[in-house]
């Protein structure tokens, strides 16, 4: 069943998150949007929007840590950009117990266009010391991770997304702390995913093994710290990866792979995601067929990797 990310995160504050007597919720005035209204019905005491001004949000978040709560702090992803210096002096530096968890992720949010669209976020997370950053690829690894990520000491920022994305996880899976899983294997090429894009990957996969190429699919919904390892034995195993992801080629999961690649076993790399771009109001089909994050560029990519 498809569902959007930030749905599932709605579903588990109200069904598991809210009974942690440790646990709040900090929001900027869009609770209906990120879906932490859902803890606001539960929870109403526990709490606090601080209106339209997401560096209020996250000092808030940081002075609740520094007394021993666990604030979970929500608005768009892009707006949170705004509070970057917070994030960095009053949240990372102190290595403070915040969890930002932030909706709207990615192109995919349709009309609000490019001053919405936040492509550049998981690069500028990824550079915050102490800071571990997930991008789940569905409904069931958001529940896992939030709930991971409020048993983890330390700060945490989590990406959602506004459509709808495939379930490709079934029911009794294992999720690993800041870890990648091989969803499929292959010898041929590596195809590494995160977010919605590991879906795309897995149609791709679908697509290749058509026309002869075996590709082992990675989802890796933690982009730091990564799992090097496992970026590792796919090198090895197959002598090329594709990454795949909904947001800038710069400072993203295809830097993470490349970075660890460099260091571990270089081999080729193709990267698909935004070539360093804005993006523009469109539907979520438009928008990712315009800008190259379909399986279909996926399969492209992982032809160009395979030539020697």
């Amino acid at each position: 069943m498809a569902q959007s990310t930030r749905d599932a995160y709605g579903h588990v504050l109200e069904t598991e998150i809210y009974k942690n007597p440790d646990v709040v919720v900090v929001d900027a005035d869009i609770a209906s949007s990120t879906r932490a209204e859902k803890f606001k019905n539960k929870a109403p005491e526990r709490f606090f929007n601080v209106g339209i001004s997401e560096q209020d949000l996250l000092g808030t978040a940081a002075g609740l840590a520094a007394v021993g709560k666990i604030p979970l702090a929500g608005s768009y992803a892009l707006f949170t950009e705004r509070g970057f210096e917070i994030t960095r002096n009053s949240i990372c530096l102190p290595n403070l117990n915040v969890k930002i968890i932030v909706s709207h992720g990615g192109l995919t949010i349709g009309s609000d266009g490019a001053t919405h669209q936040a492509v550049e976020d998981l690069a500028i997370m990824r550079s915050l010391p102490n800071l571990t950053v997930i991008n789940p690829s569905d409904a069931w690894e958001t529940e896992e991770a939030v709930k991971a990520a409020i048993a983890h000491k330390g700060p945490v920022y989590i990406r959602l997304g506004k459509d709808a994305v495939p379930d490709i996880h079934e029911s009794g899976s294992t999720y690993h702390w800041n870890k990648g899983e091989i969803l499929r294997d292959g010898s041929d090429v590596a195809l590494i995913g995160t977010g919605r894009m590991t879906a795309e990957a897995l149609a791709a996969a679908d697509t290749l093994a058509q026309e002869g190429i075996q590709a082992m699919v990675i989802n890796m919904p933690t982009l730091k710290p990564i799992d090097a390892d496992l970026i590792e034995k796919a090198a090895r195993q197959t002598g090329c990866i594709v990454t795949a992801e909904e947001a800038s080629v710069i400072g993203g999961l295809g830097s993470a792979v490349a970075e660890t690649l460099v260091r571990r076993y270089p081999v080729r790399q193709e990267f698909v995601g935004i070539q360093d771009t804005f993006g523009e109001s469109g539907s979520s089909a438009d928008l990712l067929k315009k800008y190259g994050l379909t399986a279909a560029d996926i399969v492209a990519a992982a032809h160009k990797a395979r030539e020697t």
